[in-house]
């Protein structure tokens, strides 16, 4: 397989990843700005930063404008100057499809184009302005019927391996960042005990997580056990620990750890000792203190990782 494909395959589920995340953030965080007695900015703020575009967006809105919730959605939703936004990124994970068009099945091919057609479209525009809450719902299902598509009508090989290597480490990040962030919020706030239990579910919707939870916890909802679920829950599809094993073993069975000639060798070792690290982290351990730590670990290492495929797989320039 040659590296311009790996590429292209790479890229095509990092982006799909993107876009679902993005589009489930703000459908949450438009409900929780209904909802919570928290000021716009400490609802809106986090979106902005959890997207690593915090510094981009001020110098362009200025300091403040994280609290204009209508702001925040459109520079999220249409900005073609923001990389992370959801048009933005639908674009390039079509354009990543369409150069492998030899590669992507058909049925996923067309779950994605649809997608992308609708949103250059008035309909788009409309359905944004008049049902916000559909609109994001829309770009979501788009998103999960594309990536379940890519698995269930691909050969379950090399390219699709990639794609789902893309998958799995655009979530881990995007888990450890909308965690991150929140926690570091909520934290420094002194806010109702009910207020705070809104606060955390909403988290665990933004993660798709509010029923694995529950029945995980029975409806215990605290700071410390949406935490530890987040990071350590081993078969929630979603969480930092199953995120970097399912990223270990697809990296495995594309670059074998046993194939000691084959480049991908640092990339897989970076992989293999934070998916180790990460086994052996204990819920009770994730203090206040430390789960910031862990947190920017994940974050640092996964990016670490992606450039380390670049470099060995995909032929960027070292």
């Amino acid at each position: 397989m040659i590296s311009r494909v790996a590429d292209h395959c790479f890229w095509l589920g990092r982006y799909l990843e993107r876009v679902e995340s993005t589009a489930r953030v703000l459908y949450v965080t438009q409900t929780m700005a209904g909802d919570v007695e928290l000021s716009p900015r400490q609802c809106w703020q986090p979106v902005v930063i959890v997207s690593g575009v915090s510094e981009p967006f001020a110098a362009r809105f200025g300091a403040d404008a994280t609290g204009d919730g209508e702001l925040v959605q459109r520079y999220m939703t249409w900005d073609e100057q923001n990389p992370t936004s959801i048009q933005r990124s639908v674009s390039a994970a079509r354009e990543n499809a369409r150069s492998i068009r030899e590669v992507v099945s058909l049925e996923a091919w067309e779950a994605l184009n649809e997608l992308h057609l609708f949103l250059q479209g008035p309909r788009a525009t409309a359905e944004y302005d008049q049902e916000r809450f559909f609109f994001y719902r829309r770009v979501r299902n788009a998103m999960q019927l594309t990536i379940g598509l890519l698995r269930s009508t691909m050969l379950h090989d090399t390219p699709l391996d990639f794609i789902w290597l893309g998958v799995i480490l655009e979530r881990s990040s995007q888990t450890a960042r909308l965690l991150d962030v929140h926690h570091h919020a909520m934290t420094s706030m002194e806010l109702h005990r009910v207020v705070q239990a809104a606060l955390w579910l909403s988290i665990l919707r933004a993660c798709s997580g509010f029923e694995p939870f529950m029945k995980r916890h029975q409806g215990r909802v605290t700071r410390d056990a949406v935490a530890a679920f987040l990071v350590t829950e081993p078969q929630f599809p979603r969480s930092i620990r199953y995120c970097v094993h399912q990223g270990y073993l697809t990296l495995s069975s594309i670059r074998p750890p046993s194939a000691r000639d084959l480049p991908g060798g640092v990339a897989l070792e970076r992989l293999r000792v934070l998916d180790h690290w990460l086994s052996e982290v204990q819920p009770a351990a994730l203090e206040q203190g430390s789960i910031h730590e862990l947190l920017t670990h994940v974050v640092d290492e996964t990016a670490g990782t992606c450039s380390d495929i670049g470099r060995e797989l995909l032929g960027y320039a070292a």
